[in-house]
């Protein structure tokens, strides 16, 4: 065992004091959108405070603990709060939950954000399903010593965002009468918010929406060949683009008004899953 395997494994055994339940899927939800972890069939929660050597989430509406059960009949665990980079942690701890709910069984990721939109018809409240992302100026989280019980040392990534599980989200949103972007995510580093300048950087490499989180998760769960699938909503326009300053409380506020759409559609699109 290597050194992160090692880890992981530490951390199940924590998990696995306090319960055994095996999910399928693996949701984390991003800025405003925590409430969905109290509207399941809840078998039981875990603080990541109770995980020896886990991080800790430190960001304002991000509540920090681990939500087991049921969406529909599908077996969940539900992030309420993830850990970011600009928090100041290394890029193994960033991933460490990805690789921990993978560890607990999950074969799906279900990945989602707040994130700036960068004009073409974005709107703030537009839900986009991620088709591809860029990951700028982050740690890759599989540099260092490869762990061959983790996964391959060059893994593929021509296709991280699952095809199928895409068509899955488009019909739920259809059958929901849910508007659905599409378009590529990408990750800055953060915590500041980006400059005019840099969104047009962003825009000439193909970004359709630029956050803070994601994409290095995309590649941890990748890595581990599991099946991912992920969707942003645009809590804003991006800098340069948007009339007014930018401020995480605006994040939260659109998180709050787009939060039952995209519940349901979460939802929806877990139980076909």
């Amino acid at each position: 065992m290597g050194k992160v395997a090692d880890r992981v494994l530490h951390c199940l055994k924590c998990v696995r004091n306090k319960t055994d339940f095996v999910p399928r899927v693996a949701l984390i939800l991003g800025s405003g959108l925590g409430d969905l972890a109290d509207q399941i069939d809840a078998v039981t929660t875990i603080d990541y405070s109770e995980i020896d050597g886990f991080p800790q989430s430190t960001v304002v509406g991000h509540k920090g603990r681990f939500v087991f059960g049921y969406i529909d009949k599908t077996p969940v665990v539900i992030m309420q709060g993830r850990v970011h980079y600009y928090e100041g942690y290394t890029m193994e701890d960033v991933v460490l939950p990805i690789r921990l709910m993978g560890a607990m069984g999950a074969e799906i990721l279900f990945l989602t954000n707040a994130a700036g939109g960068l004009g073409d018809g974005f709107q703030c409240g537009d839900l986009m399903l991620i088709t591809d992302h860029i990951s700028c100026f982050v740690p890759n989280p599989l540099l260092g010593p490869n762990e061959d019980q983790i996964g391959t040392r060059f893994p593929d990534m021509s296709e991280v965002y699952n095809k199928d599980l895409q068509e899955v989200i488009l019909s739920s949103s259809k059958e929901l009468d849910i508007s659905m972007k599409q378009g590529v995510y990408m990750q800055l580093t953060g915590p500041s918010y980006e400059t005019p300048a840099e969104i047009r950087m962003c825009k000439v490499l193909g970004a359709s929406a630029v956050g803070m989180s994601t994409a290095v998760e995309a590649v941890a769960a990748n890595h581990m060949k599991m099946k991912i699938c992920g969707i942003s909503f645009i809590s804003n326009l991006a800098s340069g683009i948007s009339e007014t300053p930018l401020s995480h409380e605006e994040v939260k506020a659109a998180g709050d008004a787009v939060a039952p759409k995209f519940q349901a559609l979460v939802k929806l699109a877990i139980s076909k899953m």
